[in-house]
């Protein structure tokens, strides 16, 4: 995870001068996908665009999704997450068919 450094000073201004709240929904929406994003890292067990052997599954871009709190609504961007592919070499050989042979 990132650590950012500000001017705490600066926030508690904006805080205090911020009537529509969209400093708070941004902090508000900031948090929770951070924490949709962990939590993706975790289920997926590798970091984005991070190759790993371990991983199960992988993302699948994003979808919206919409949350209301007391600060406002907040667009969140949800990870697909689809199985990986193995790519390793099944019992069967390479190329042949799975279909049943046909006598003609």
């Amino acid at each position: 995870m990132t650590h950012h450094d500000f001017d705490l000073s600066a926030v508690l201004e904006q805080l205090r001068s911020d009537e529509s709240g969209d400093l708070v929904r941004q902090m508000v929406s900031f948090l929770y996908q951070a924490l949709i994003d962990a939590e993706a890292t975790e289920v997926i067990q590798a970091e984005r665009h991070e190759r790993s052997l371990v991983r199960t599954t992988q993302r699948n871009g994003t979808r919206p999704r919409l949350l209301t709190t007391k600060a406002g609504d907040v667009e969140l961007k949800i990870p697909n997450c689809a199985k990986a592919r193995s790519f390793q070499a099944s019992s069967s050989v390479a190329g042949a068919s799975t279909r049943p042979s046909t006598p003609w």
